[in-house]
């Protein structure tokens, strides 16, 4: 398809347009056309005519798109690395655990300014399922809004507000799967031919069988499996995740226009990131773990060139946990290189923060991030210490065999550590999820518990409680400084809120022990971040102090790679950034004792008077435990 036919589909939805308007919109189809058909055809053998129908969805979205919305897409064009920035910081809450709903959510938007936020992330709020539900990620209905939560308005009206207070906000997407109680679900259910077209339906075992010989079971100990029979449908229906979450079929063209119109209508709304969630499993492949395949990549760059023309104020945000091989194809290689999601979790930071906090032993840090993957630089990481889900210890047995350890026994120790049965642990856990083909076992757990403030706390040891609380900004300080991306605060964590084990006594909640660092927020300890010599206080102000750090620090926009350096203590970790204004050095110790200074590292660096940029003061002459400097040869 050329680009005067596409734009033509477009604008027959549109009405009339003036000149500027018609250049503008040009000049989108001119740079993204390109992309989208490149994504369809990679995918579609009738990818033409998908396109125009593309075309006629994007014209339609464009006739509803708000003015203010309209002014954000011109605005995010002519800067385009607005989520690269150093001042983005993001924060990540469920709503009702946060404030109830969403306009409590609003009430509270002074509470996120404070620590310098400027993207929030809401877990999931569109309908779900009643009862079992994956915590929200069983959608009945993306265009509805939990009642309990308020409404599409509601949500509507939040986005405005953040939006005018320069935040902005970040909604799941579910793409994998659908509740079964979800209309397409249900009219499938009714036997209607079109909608038994958009989902894994199958007579018999035969073909459930072969996949299932290189399937992976994503919950195996309460959902085991993955394919569940159906009486309705007459049919084993295909369900990565519970029986009740039924995979779509991205195969059909069908299924891309719904999620495309879908993105569309939603980013009318406000929202100005999509999390794609479960993105690694919508293509299903026999023979392979039908995880990661070429078409997830071809569809997704699909969506976003759809979403540059129709809604360029919009991005993509890839939930990936999976391997940095694979990682970095979520932020594009190859052909798709930096053309898929703007953003993807960086999930291999976040386990070897953890790793090296529980072995005091940075080694493998600097080994997985030495091998890991460079990304295009028009992209970002999200980073993150915790999240709403459990830690997957996703230690590589290549890396880990690069300096001398066991990849199975790194990972039982970790598991061990984290629930509190290795001998020394400082951490408060649960096992998640064991895995009896590998034995690996994943852990949940707040940042505070598993870090030791709950423990320290129960002993009363000022110690042990300071060494707990420097613990606890020494991660975040690695995940925030680290640069390439958007640092994700979870919510309580800013305030070392501790494991919520009340989650037992619901009953929705209690055969999943996930909801053990889903608390909610206690807004009494939050009025303590004003009081001086409290937990609250010093963790809320060191948390903010290296937020506001990082946004005057030019190094830190995420365009800029990291490097890790080789130097002779396995207790310090050394990140490089190079930056035309001036190199960055971060060091960080991850012991409980004084370590020295590693000045000849720096050295070699170029650094002979090394500046720190946290507390804008000389580097000290040592480094006290758990210290986190950000270094520089002159003041920012």
């Amino acid at each position: 398809m050329n680009e005067r036919v596409f734009f033509a589909g477009m604008a027959g939805q549109m009405g009339a347009l003036d000149a500027y308007r018609s250049a503008d919109l040009e000049a989108r189809v001119c740079r993204y056309l390109p992309e989208l058909m490149a994504g369809l055809e990679a995918v579609y053998p009738e990818a033409p005519a998908i396109a125009a129908r593309v075309a006629e969805v994007i014209g339609r979205s464009l006739a509803e798109r708000p003015q203010d919305l309209q002014a954000l897409d011109l605005k995010r064009i002519h800067t385009p690395d607005w989520f690269q920035e150093p001042q983005m910081h993001g924060y990540i809450a469920y709503t009702d655990r946060f404030a109830g709903t969403l306009k409590g959510v609003g009430q509270h938007i002074g509470y996120l300014k404070e620590l310098g936020i400027r993207y929030l992330h809401l877990m999931p709020l569109l309908l779900p399922r009643e009862g079992e539900n994956d915590g929200g990620y069983a959608v009945a209905d993306y265009r509805q809004v939990r009642p309990d939560l308020g409404t599409m308005d509601d949500l509507e009206a939040l986005c405005a507000q953040l939006r005018r207070e320069g935040i902005s906000l970040c909604l799941d997407l579910v793409l994998n799967h659908v509740a079964r109680e979800h209309p397409w679900a249900l009219a499938a259910r009714q036997g209607d031919p079109k909608y038994r077209g958009y989902f894994y339906i199958y007579p018999d075992r035969t073909l459930p069988d072969a996949f299932e010989r290189t399937l992976p079971e994503v919950f195996p100990d309460f959902a085991p499996g993955n394919f569940t029979w159906d009486d309705e449908v007459q049919g084993w229906v295909w369900t990565t995740f519970n029986s009740w979450q039924w995979d779509v079929n991205w195969s059909n063209p069908e299924v891309f226009l719904e999620y495309l119109e879908l993105i569309l209508w939603l980013a009318n709304k406000g929202v100005e990131v999509f999390r794609l969630d479960a993105i690694a499993f919508t293509w299903k492949r026999l023979g392979t773990n039908c995880q990661n395949q070429p078409e997830v990549h071809a569809l997704t760059q699909a969506l976003r060139a759809a979403l540059r023309i129709g809604a360029p104020a919009v991005a993509f945000k890839a939930e990936a946990i999976v391997a940095p091989e694979n990682l970095i194809a979520y932020l594009g290689t190859g052909t798709h290189y930096g053309k898929v999601s703007e953003l993807a979790y960086h999930n291999t930071l976040m386990v070897q923060i953890w790793s090296s906090l529980a072995s005091r032993d940075t080694r493998l840090f600097t080994q997985a991030l030495q091998r890991f993957p460079q990304k295009p630089p028009s992209t970002a990481w999200a980073t993150y210490l915790r999240c709403h889900d459990d830690i997957g210890w996703a230690i590589s047995d290549i890396d880990a065999a690069a300096v001398g350890l066991s990849g199975p026994a790194h990972r039982h120790f970790l598991s061990e550590f984290y629930r509190g049965d290795f001998p020394g642990s400082f951490a408060r856990g649960m096992h998640f999820q064991a895995n009896p083909t590998t034995s690996d076992r994943r852990t949940s757990g707040s940042t505070a518990s598993l870090a030791g403030l709950e423990t320290a706390l129960e002993s009363g040891h000022p110690r042990q409680i300071s060494l707990a609380m420097e613990r606890i900004l020494l991660a975040h300080a690695v995940f925030i400084g680290y640069g390439e991306g958007i640092p994700l605060i979870y919510m309580g964590d800013e305030l070392g809120l501790l494991n919520d084990y009340g989650y037992v006594h619901e009953p929705a909640h209690k055969d999943d022990n996930r909801w053990l660092h889903r608390p909610k927020m206690d807004w009494a300890k939050a009025e303590k971040r004003h009081q001086q010599g409290t937990v609250e206080h010093r963790i809320f102000h060191g948390i903010k102090e290296l937020l506001e750090a990082r946004a005057r620090i030019p190094q830190m926009h995420a365009a800029f790679p990291t490097q890790a350096l080789w130097q002779p203590n396995p207790h310090l970790l050394l990140l490089k950034r190079e930056h035309p204004q001036g190199r960055l050095v971060q060091v960080y110790n991850f012991s409980e004792q004084d370590q020295p200074f590693p000045f000849e590292a720096l050295r070699q660096e170029g650094i002979v008077q090394p500046f720190d940029l946290i507390t804008q003061t000389p580097a000290p002459a040592y480094l006290e435990p758990y210290a986190r400097l950000w270094l520089a040869q002159h003041p920012v």
